[in-house]
């Protein structure tokens, strides 16, 4: 969001779902998008059929490679090397858009000076990316008329994920392929309503619709409008939190997120949590985090209440209750609420129509939607000013948000943690089709749990030969933070030197593990690379039924 907030001026996607289809060149980097976003993943499957260019680059061998016309198979944490080699060569070969980035960017000198040493067989030197594909890549991307860029957790979770961000967009900017259909630089979001929070200003910068809180315009706003005197001083982002649990930080109040397995360096956060004088849970089911409460919340799910959630292409739709909430579970806005008055604020909301609507009216992006429209309409997308506006499918049409585009002059900084002799290998974490996030609902549905029962660590078949060790027997994964016991998976999916695993198992927890160094503008975690040492523990049984494996 970051990124590009800065560079367009909207923390979004910049297209629509719909549009995939007719992409004519996806570039997707940083994405297992047919197991993390299997829909989104069900349109690039269809405009890869229908004959379009797929270029993927990920460090893993994912299903969409087998599938693409070229896999760049970079190193973990040299994205910037790559995105600058494209760009050298989107520049030296005359393939810019130069009416478009005259009359809709600045500051586009600074990047063609910076990117002039990133040469592609530079890059491939430090990628292992080759520079034939570097060159194929950036000539296919710049010279397609309906290109799009499709990335997510891979280019964001690292301590330069913002870096990563605002060179993607420089590829966009230089080329023109914004503000248009079947194009644009497009994250694709991890849960059913990060948008909708970070839009709501669920962050320690932004009021709503990402008014900054040290703009005293906006902040005067707000101090007029909630009647409250306000600090214009931003607070802590969520790395900080977590590192200063225990110590600045005393009380926590934790919403829907299970932090003891989705935060990295967990051992560490677990201290922090014996430490705090005051933790609530707010969640629909114990979990690792509850184990530490003084207070737990019962809260509803999905089904059981009433609101909105925003998805990845900024459309707002209406979550409607289908079932009552069991025992003593209400809706999170209604416990919220209550608290706010026992805290004496005087608010007399009544609904969460009255809550949205209350969220939307200092917020001009989001100005135009009603849960009232949603009801006749259906979904919207913002932006959508007025309540006659239709929407915007395609943002920065007609121009950039911001007003111009900003060109980032962005420099390679290596990971915070590299393979070393007592550490060999590079650990990367993710998600697996059948299990969603921490696995606090996946993991109790049998019939996701039977297609993935446990923990797994990917190894290629030449580390699995020297350290004798074969699929299904388990081994011992540490790093610097901690140590997990769990079962080999061998497979060519990852290449030597590297392993991966996911994070959903609480039995192998891979957040022991990862750095939490974190991002400088955002504080995101690098869970994508981390240095790690694996060793044999014992003979294995398991046959990882459904785990994806490309021999």
């Amino acid at each position: 969001m970051a990124g590009l907030v800065t560079t367009f001026g909207a923390g979004a996607m910049t297209n629509s779902i719909g549009e995939i289809r007719d992409v004519d060149c996806l570039f997707v980097i940083g994405s297992n998008t047919t197991e993390a976003h299997p829909v989104i993943g069900m349109e690039m499957k269809r405009a890869a059929r229908r004959g379009a260019t797929l270029i993927v680059a990920d460090p893993r061998k994912i299903w969409l490679s087998t599938i693409a016309d070229r896999h760049l198979e970079l190193t973990p944490g040299t994205d910037i090397w790559l995105l600058n080699a494209m760009a050298h060569v989107i520049i030296a070969e005359g393939l810019t858009d130069d009416a478009f980035i005259a009359a809709n960017t600045e500051n586009f000198e600074a990047v063609v000076a910076t990117v002039a040493a990133y040469t592609p067989e530079q890059a491939a030197v430090v990628t292992g990316v080759s520079a034939d594909d570097i060159r194929w890549a950036a000539r296919t991307y710049a010279t397609t008329e309906k290109a799009a860029i499709f990335y997510t957790l891979g280019i964001t979770e690292h301590s330069h994920g913002t870096d990563n961000v605002c060179a993607l967009a420089n590829l966009v900017l230089m080329t023109g392929h914004l503000g248009k259909p079947s194009a644009g630089l497009n994250p694709l979001r991890g849960q059913n309503n990060v948008q909708g929070a970070n839009d709501a200003g669920a962050s320690p910068i932004y009021f709503p619709g990402y008014q900054r809180v040290d703009d005293f315009g906006a902040l005067a706003r707000y101090e007029a409008s909630w009647g409250v005197t306000l600090d214009p001083k931003p607070g802590l982002n969520l790395n900080e939190m977590m590192k200063e649990m225990g110590r600045k930080l005393r009380g926590l109040f934790v919403m829907g997120e299970d932090i003891v397995l989705s935060e990295p360096n967990v051992g560490h956060l677990e201290k922090g949590l014996n430490g705090v004088d005051f933790l609530v849970i707010q969640d629909i089911f114990p979990n690792e985090t509850t184990r530490f409460a003084h207070v737990v919340l019962p809260a509803t799910s999905f089904a059981e209440k009433e609101g909105t959630f925003t998805n990845s292409e900024r459309r707002v739709q209406r979550v409607r209750k289908a079932v009552e909430p069991p025992g003593q579970a209400r809706a999170d806005w209604s416990i919220l609420l209550d608290l706010a008055g026992k805290a004496g604020a005087n608010w007399t909301l009544e609904s969460p129509a009255e809550v949205y609507a209350e969220m939307v009216k200092d917020t001009v992006r989001f100005a135009g939607i009603s849960h009232e429209r949603i009801d006749r309409e259906g979904g919207l997308q913002w932006p959508c000013p007025t309540p006659d506006h239709p929407g915007t499918r395609t943002l920065h049409e007609g121009g950039v948000l911001r007003g111009k585009g900003l060109f980032t002059a962005i420099e390679y900084r290596p990971s915070s943690e590299l393979p070393c002799d007592d550490y060999p290998f590079v650990l990367s974490t993710g998600r697996t089709l059948y299990h969603y996030n921490s696995a606090t609902q996946t993991r109790r549905e049998e019939g996701l749990d039977s297609k993935q029962p446990e923990a797994f660590v990917q190894i290629h078949p030449r580390d699995a030969r020297e350290l004798d060790v074969r699929s299904g027997d388990e081994v011992a994964v540490s790093t610097r933070r901690g140590e997990v016991r769990l079962k080999a998976l061998v497979t060519r999916q990852v290449k030597p030197g590297r392993i991966w695993m996911p994070f959903h198992f609480k039995e192998a927890r891979a957040n022991l593990l990862t750095n939490d160094v974190g991002d400088s503008v955002t504080g995101t975690a690098e869970y994508k690379v981390c240095a790690a040492q694996v060793v044999k523990v014992g003979e294995g049984t398991s046959k990882f039924p459904g785990a994806y494996a490309v021999e």
